[in-house]
């Protein structure tokens, strides 16, 4: 999971738009978690996205994008409310989920996504 400077904590704080791009137009889907750190449903996210990683190692590259520090990004995938999870998948939106997820959801997902992927391939 990449989660930025400490585990946990603050999330990646892209320097541009494009950096988020290049990052979200991989070929493995890529599970974005747009949080705050005052945001308490967010952190009760955190503890499931860890375990998805753990789990799904391989199938989705797990980030967490701290809204307040990339507005740019939260305004482009219109954000309004946080927790907001996306899916991309070569750098579209696949699915999304504002709150929290628990994990079986979040794993029937990368599981189908990921059954998609293996069959285009």
């Amino acid at each position: 999971m990449v989660i930025g400077r400490r585990p946990c904590g603050g999330g990646h704080n892209f320097s541009t738009l494009n950096n988020f791009k290049d990052i979200i137009s991989s070929p493995t889907p890529t599970l974005v978690d747009f949080y705050a750190d005052w945001c308490g449903p967010c952190k009760m996210q955190t503890p499931i996205l860890e375990e998805l990683s753990r789990r799904a190692k391989g199938k989705v590259k797990v980030i967490k994008v701290d809204v307040d520090r990339n507005r740019d990004a939260s305004i482009r995938y219109g954000v309004r409310t946080i927790p907001t999870l996306m899916l991309f998948q070569r750098g579209e939106v696949v699915w999304r989920h504002i709150g929290v997820a628990p994990l079986d959801e979040l794993e029937q997902v990368v599981n189908y996504h990921d059954k998609i992927r293996g069959s285009a391939a």
